[in-house]
């Protein structure tokens, strides 16, 4: 019984398929720009997502006011928030970094 391993590519279709690929990468990286978003950026879209209030956070952020100065960009998150908040939404801390 052949196994993938075990059978031998055609050296025209790798070649096919390692250009498909480079053309592919170099499309999306010219067509789709990334954007650095903040933080809070993401914190305010998770929030908007999820129907989620500035009191809904109190625990994993601190008190309203807290919530309220990360929202507005005058408080950057800590370590601790980013973990509580990842923890909450059930989502990788780099979205928060």
């Amino acid at each position: 019984m052949l196994t993938n391993t075990d059978k031998k590519i055609d050296p025209v279709i790798q070649t096919f398929m390692v250009t498909l690929s480079n053309l592919i990468s170099d499309f999306e990286r010219n067509q789709y720009k990334t954007v650095k978003i903040s933080g809070s950026d993401m914190l305010a879209y998770l929030m908007e997502l999820q129907g989620l209030k500035q009191v809904d956070l109190t625990d994993e952020l601190g008190g309203q006011s807290v919530v309220s100065s990360i929202l507005s960009g005058a408080r950057d998150l800590n370590l601790r928030q980013i973990k509580a908040l990842a923890k909450r939404f059930k989502v990788s801390a780099e979205l928060f970094i």
